[in-house]
């Protein structure tokens, strides 16, 4: 039975710019939290390609209390080589999440778009998805 998914919410991976990180890495990192696995639906890797996290059947473990009802979405990056947040997606990664953004709303009814740090106290994703992707929405 598919659930009924009504935002996507895009984080980073907190990681320095160009750095790659695997899915079995973020999956590690949540374990360790004490998660059952990978909290992300989807990463989105530097050049471009995406992979699939936990079943998008399964509810999320990306935003404390946002979890139900929405897909949380991931780029790998984040921040600059001081650790500080920076926007350092890829054009391959911008792309990327456009079309996957898009198709969240064709397959999934999504009504919103919106970042990690719209909920929490957080720079993630180090840009504002809430601003940047309001037009896939408004259609």
């Amino acid at each position: 039975m598919m659930r009924n998914i009504r935002e996507l919410i895009w984080h980073c991976t907190a990681t320095p710019e160009g750095r790659e990180v695997s899915v079995s890495e973020i999956d590690r990192w949540h374990r360790e939290r004490g998660w059952d696995g990978i909290g992300y639906h989807v990463v989105v890797h530097l050049d471009g390609s995406m992979s699939f996290g936990r079943p998008i059947s399964k509810v999320g473990a990306h935003v404390y209390g946002h979890n139900k009802g929405t897909i949380g979405y991931v780029y790998v990056g984040g921040l600059d080589d001081k650790g500080r947040p920076k926007d350092t997606r890829t054009e391959a990664q911008k792309a990327t999440m456009i079309r996957l953004s898009e198709q969240a709303k064709q397959f999934y009814g999504v009504q919103k778009i919106s970042g990690h740090r719209d909920y929490a106290a957080k720079a993630c994703p180090c840009f504002d998805a809430s601003a940047e992707y309001a037009w896939i929405t408004k259609n």
